[in-house]
């Protein structure tokens, strides 16, 4: 089931890994409604990381709920699962191929966390601001002002200051005419 109230989406699923690509891309599609494109990254992969987290540890069952909720300048993304045991964040070895999906959340976000839903499940959330600060970044594509400067004629080239060559002359053409 889908819904989209006007700032409010819910996805209810099974967290197979089939299923998160297809939440990805609503999360995604969601948030070029909203007009906050700029989102869509860290929220996706947010998204991903929580629902990898409830197809690997949830017990009994994989069913799960998220939901997106935009109010003023702020997106919350939360996963809610039917398994009351909290998770925890670890300090993942050098090496390790996991272990490190809430803490990438935590530096992704602005804010994230935990709670308990009922006698039997929990909410892992994070936050998003909308607005970012504006970065000043010098443009590729700047236009340098050029000096007008009139092209001395020939005749008006004259010595260096070693007077052993000629001052820069303009460059004349070969061909006659």
């Amino acid at each position: 089931m889908i819904s989209y109230p006007s700032r409010h989406c819910t996805v209810e699923l099974q967290a197979l890994p089939s299923r998160i690509g297809q939440v990805r891309r609503i999360v995604s599609a969601q948030l070029r409604y909203w007009h906050l494109d700029p989102l869509i990254d860290r929220a996706s992969l947010g998204v991903t990381e929580l629902l990898s987290n409830v197809h690997r540890h949830a017990q009994p069952d994989k069913t799960c709920t998220v939901e997106m909720e935009l109010l003023l300048d702020r997106l919350t993304v939360s996963v809610r699962d039917g398994d009351p045991r909290m998770p925890v964040v670890d300090d993942a070895e050098p090496l390790a191929t996991c272990g490190r999906g809430l803490a990438m959340v935590a530096a992704m976000s602005e804010s994230w966390g935990v709670r308990p839903d009922g006698e039997s499940g929990k909410v892992v959330w994070f936050t998003l601001p909308t607005s970012a600060p504006a970065v000043t970044t010098p443009s590729l594509h700047t236009r340098r002002t050029v000096l007008d400067k009139p092209a001395r004629r020939f005749a008006e080239v004259g010595a260096s200051a070693d007077g052993l060559r000629p001052d820069h002359a303009p460059a004349r053409s070969a061909v006659a005419g």
